[in-house]
Parts: structure tokens; C-alpha cells; sequence
């Protein structure tokens, strides 16, 4: 079922079949060429609705990808490891320790 035009369609494409009348035109002839206008212009919007679904497909994958990278690198923020002691990183502790012990040992028997 077709869907008829607006009443500011029709009569806009009526204006316009009027503007562009030829002398001797007869209404018929005229409301033939506004029937042809309002189509055209029918088109031109169900255009215009098509790309603006296309814009907006595109804006929400880009703010899906943005919000997907987000949580790829909160993701990788969150499983960084903890840092761990290596074998080099304990034999310094030791020392250390040792070192510490020997001046509080040699402070109380001085």
C-alpha cells in the first residue's frame, strides 16, 4: 500500500509544478507534474533517512570500538603482574638484613 505524501509535500511540489507552468498548461497537466515532484521529492527523503542510518550505524561502531579498546586496556591495566622478588632482588634483602644486624650486634657489645 502506497503511503501518500504530506500536505506540505503536496503542496510544496504544487508550488513549484506552478512556478515552472508553461502557458496553455492545462490543471491536469499541472497536478501531473506536481504528482511527479511530490515523488521526487518522496525519494530525496527516504534518501535522506537512509543515509542518516548510515551515519548513525557508523557513530555507534565507532563508539563501540572506542568503548572495546577502553576495556582492553582497563583489562590490561588490571593484569599487570605484581611484582615479585628474583633471586638477585632476595640476596641484596639478605645482605641487608645481615648488615643491619651486624652494626645493631657490634653498637651493644661496643
Amino acid at each position: 500500500m502506497a503511503k501518500s505524501a504530506s500536505s506540505e509535500t503536496q503542496q510544496q511540489a504544487m508550488r513549484v509544478a506552478k512556478a515552472t507552468q508553461k502557458p496553455g498548461q492545462t490543471k491536469e497537466q499541472t497536478k501531473l507534474i506536481a504528482t511527479g515532484i511530490e515523488k521526487g521529492i518522496a525519494e530525496y527523503k527516504k534518501q535522506q533517512k537512509v543515509k542518516a542510518r548510515e551515519r548513525d550505524k557508523h557513530r555507534k561502531q565507532q563508539l563501540k570500538q572506542k568503548h572495546h579498546v577502553s576495556d582492553e586496556l582497563e583489562l590490561e591495566h588490571d593484569e599487570l603482574p605484581t611484582p615479585q622478588f628474583t633471586a638477585v632482588a632476595k640476596i641484596l634483602l639478605l645482605l641487608l638484613i645481615g648488615s643491619w644486624c651486624a652494626i645493631g650486634y657490634l653498637l651493644t657489645q661496643g
